[in-house]
């Protein structure tokens, strides 16, 4: 089951100028003690669709996972967003 591990408070543009706000989220590999971590994106004002990121990290337990999240800067969230649009990885479609 996918965990929200982690938001970020900072919104991210893309090439395009479009705003999304970022978490970190995660979940236990499946008969095994390893987490994996990605990160999402979601369009500011919920209309468009939210861009997911392919696995950023494996860390030995939830707690290794939270503090990887809480270490990662603008920077790799803005690259991380341009390498979900391009592999067009996307979780849902969302509407208001």
């Amino acid at each position: 089951m996918d965990e929200l591990i982690h938001e970020f408070a900072t919104e991210i543009a893309d090439a395009d100028g479009h705003l999304y706000t970022a978490r970190a989220m995660g979940r236990r590999r499946a008969g095994r003690t390893v987490w994996e971590g990605w990160l999402e994106f979601a369009p500011v004002g919920g209309r468009g669709i939210v861009r997911r990121s392919q696995v950023e990290t494996t860390q030995p337990s939830r707690e290794a996972l939270a503090y990887w999240a809480t270490g990662i800067e603008s920077v790799y969230l803005e690259g991380a967003l341009e390498r979900a649009i391009a592999s067009r990885s996307d979780r849902r479609t969302r509407s208001t």
